[in-house]
């Protein structure tokens, strides 16, 4: 397994997750969003894998202007936008090769060999 949790250091999700591949002895990299952002490459792999740009930006973010901007500019310049504003992702996004997971989710993780 290449175990990559895509997060914040503040976010509760992300420890949640950091902790669940701990306790497991599963060797995980965490990339914090705040200090290196995701790649054009990996955020096309994760979006193909979780079915799309809507399953992994937080409607509840607090930039709302970015997330309302997001919705409404043409499709083509949606992730460039999302580039930019990485903060408006939901948290974590966890990734394994071709696979990938928004938010905590251990049920689906568990089936990862």
């Amino acid at each position: 397994m290449n175990i990559q949790i895509f997060g914040t250091k503040k976010c509760f999700d992300t420890k949640k997750a950091e902790r669940f591949f701990k306790e497991r002895n599963i060797k995980y990299q965490l990339i914090d969003l705040k200090e290196k952002g995701m790649s054009k490459g990996e955020i096309n792999s994760i979006l193909s894998a979780v079915g799309g740009l809507d399953e992994v930006i937080n409607h509840d973010a607090k930039d709302q202007d970015t997330v309302a901007l997001i919705k409404y500019i043409a499709p083509e310049d949606k992730i460039d936008k999302l580039l930019e504003n990485q903060q408006i992702l939901k948290t974590p996004i966890v990734r394994n090769g071709k696979q990938a997971t928004v938010g905590y989710q251990p049920d689906i993780w568990k089936t990862w060999n």
